[in-house]
């Protein structure tokens, strides 16, 4: 087994001005105690969530920065963002992203990606939240430009909400054959989470709710998995 340490919070006594310090000691903690992986969210307002005390107005550090940040104060855990919403990057620039992260931490980056879900924060910002029928199809054709760009072939591609013409990554990520991916999924989603694995998109699906195993039972089912 393998045990992560996830960063959720940045309310801590001194913040901003020492946010960077106490994020340093924590990796540096988490290194040396030989946890597997350190992850973020890929949040810009912290969640909505009263009952486990926090709130959209609480301090959010954008992920990928703070990731970045965390492989120069680390040297050997893994480091991910469980999981970034497909709908705020295009996927060119977040494979180049994820790839970045790699290149300089020394191979250590995961690919945390989902169909995201926090509606107010995404209207909040800007950004486009289709319905969830769109948002899956936006987070398998990221996987498929995934796949396609930490492959090395450079030929175009044409989804249906994506089109790259030219989608070039160099250099390729240290991680062969590509950093591991995880996808984030709802108990709703359960069965189209499973489905990325059974096609060999993924490695890993995590379930993140109160999923049980009559969920992960009918997630199968529906794929006719026994």
């Amino acid at each position: 087994m393998k045990i992560g340490l996830q960063i959720v919070e940045f309310d801590w006594p001194g913040n901003p001005g020492d946010v960077g310090r106490k994020l340093s000691d924590v990796a540096g903690a988490a290194d040396e105690a030989g946890f597997a992986s350190l992850w973020t969210m890929d949040h810009l307002f912290q969640m909505d969530m009263p009952d486990l005390g926090v709130s959209p107005e609480d301090p959010m550090l954008e992920s990928y920065t703070t990731l970045g940040y965390l492989a120069s104060v680390t040297n050997r855990v893994r480091l991910g963002s469980m999981v970034t919403g497909v709908i705020y990057r295009d996927p060119g620039h977040l494979i180049q992203t994820v790839t970045t992260l790699d290149v300089l931490s020394g191979g250590r980056a995961y690919f945390g990606i989902g169909a995201a879900w926090y509606e107010r924060e995404a209207l909040g910002l800007g950004y486009p939240f289709p319905n969830m029928t769109e948002r899956m199809e936006r987070l398998e054709e990221a996987l498929r430009i995934a796949e396609l760009m930490w492959s090395g072939e450079v030929k175009p591609y044409n989804g249906k909400h994506y089109h790259l013409a030219e989608p070039m990554n160099n250099p390729l990520p240290l991680s062969r054959p590509h950093p591991p991916i995880l996808v984030g999924t709802s108990p709703d989603n359960v069965a189209k989470a499973i489905l990325a694995v059974v096609l060999g998109f993924v490695v890993e699906a995590a379930i993140i709710g109160d999923a049980g195993p009559g969920d992960i039972a009918a997630g199968l089912s529906g794929l006719g998995v026994k």
